[in-house]
């Protein structure tokens, strides 16, 4: 083989210059769905309007990393960003989170008091250089009922009128059913901004695959419209497991050295047993059931 990879001669047979489904989030590939449009304006509006804190979610895999990122290059200088990924902890722990993530310097022995005090400080120190600061929570369905009223009192830190600090949450759908507990009222109260992504049409997947397909430097018709339906029969319109089951089946036509995947090429991948994304999805419609 010449030292050439199996992703190298992957993308040679069928003319891409990268892998066009690959489970990493990268906002070039972004397909705007009508939901995911909606969700990103939403994610613009709760930040233009100052929300205090807007909420995001959607199923495993549906690509709110992915919006989150696109996002982080579209804010402007006069908004400093803190990103926290799977936070958890309790009281203390979430500060701790909090000042690491906006990079503020203080000792891992301070006080809950002394942390806060931290926080604060910096906040009025952005507040005055007329800036403002963002919290963005990935993963925010790990987090407690106790933690998110923590949050909410950090919302309160203000000058003036003015409020220091927005949070932006984004999670799976737990998340939701978390903050309609009754000790979350007040938090609930101040959710200025909210968005659920829902899972692509097979239309959507029929494009998105289109897309993906061409961004990756090919001619959008390596997967037939035919297999495209198909997989969204599969994957329920996940978009990760649609990238799982698009990315096997072009290994598998790659294998058979055809030019393009059809829905027998699908099938067969189907009928070997080597994409689980179908499995855990009937296993979750079983549950819900």
């Amino acid at each position: 083989m010449n030292g050439t990879g199996p992703v190298d001669i992957y993308n040679a047979h069928f003319g891409f210059r990268e892998r066009p489904f690959s489970l990493v989030p990268d906002p070039e590939f972004l397909y705007w769905s009508e939901s995911h449009r909606m969700a990103f304006t939403m994610l613009e509006y709760g930040v233009v309007t100052r929300a205090p804190i807007t909420l995001i979610t959607g199923e495993v895999g549906a690509g709110k990393t992915t919006l989150l990122q696109y996002l982080l290059r579209s804010i402007t200088d006069d908004v400093v960003i803190g990103l926290i990924s799977n936070a958890q902890g309790g009281r203390g722990e979430l500060l701790q989170w909090v000042l690491h993530a906006l990079g503020v310097e203080f000792s891992e022995d301070a006080s809950y008091v002394n942390m806060f005090q931290k926080l604060q400080d910096y906040l009025l120190e952005v507040y005055a250089s007329g800036r403002r600061v963002i919290l963005i929570f990935d993963e925010a369905q790990n987090l407690t009922v106790e933690t998110l009223e923590e949050l909410r009192m950090l919302t309160n830190i203000n000058s003036n009128k003015d409020e220091l600090l927005q949070l932006v949450l984004v999670g799976q759908p737990e998340l939701r059913n978390l903050i309609s507990t009754p000790q979350l009222r007040q938090f609930v109260q101040r959710v200025g901004a909210s968005f659920h992504i829902s899972a692509m049409s097979d239309e959507n997947v029929v494009e998105y695959v289109r897309h993906r397909l061409m961004v990756a430097g090919g001619q959008g018709t390596e997967i037939t419209e035919g297999a495209a339906r198909l997989v969204h029969s599969q994957t329920g319109g996940i978009p990760r497991l649609v990238n799982q089951l698009c990315d096997l089946s072009l290994v598998y036509a790659f294998s058979a050295d055809k030019p393009v995947v059809t829905e027998e090429v699908v099938q067969s991948v189907l009928a070997d047993g080597v994409f689980f994304g179908g499995t855990a999805l009937t296993e979750t419609a079983s549950d819900e059931r």
